[in-house]
């Protein structure tokens, strides 16, 4: 996470729980020559389009009045979703025993992509459990993981 996303998460974090939602992950990134800050909520009974209107009312303006970001910048507020990218330890955690995809820089096994149910979580090496066997994956070599609904 970076300085702008860090500031950003300590600002709206609390303006997002006042809304009846849990802050899920802060982006701020630049796509196609663009900045974008996407804020991304979730709620135990699912997040709605009332909800990111609600919670983008609630932050937009306390974002402009606390002008940390110097740049212009298109804000989004979406729902985590259901595939989505887990990141910190809490989130692998909580996911434990759901099907997730595991993405790496390199191929292992002839695969870059390995899907499986989510075992255990450990310093930010990732196991999985396909076709009953755990494999391994070390912080090193993922990309990315992020939760499955099929497989």
């Amino acid at each position: 996470m970076n300085k702008v996303e860090e500031a950003i998460t300590k600002l709206v974090g609390p303006l997002v729980q006042e809304a009846g939602c849990t802050l899920w992950d802060v982006e701020y990134v630049k796509e196609a020559g663009q900045w974008f800050l996407r804020v991304y909520i979730d709620r135990a009974d699912g997040v709605g389009i009332a909800d990111c209107e609600r919670v983008s009312r609630a932050v937009d303006p306390v974002l402009d009045e606390a002008d940390v970001i110097p740049d212009s910048y298109i804000f989004e507020v979406s729902s985590a979703g259901a595939e989505r990218q887990l990141k910190k330890e809490q989130d692998f955690l909580q996911f434990i025993g759901h099907l997730a995809e595991v993405k790496l820089y390199r191929a292992i096994d002839g695969r870059k992509e390995h899907v499986g149910t989510l075992a255990a979580y450990e310093d930010g090496n990732v196991t999985i459990e396909m076709a009953g066997t755990a494999r391994r994956f070390e912080k090193n070599d993922i990309a990315m993981v992020r939760l499955r609904i099929a497989d």
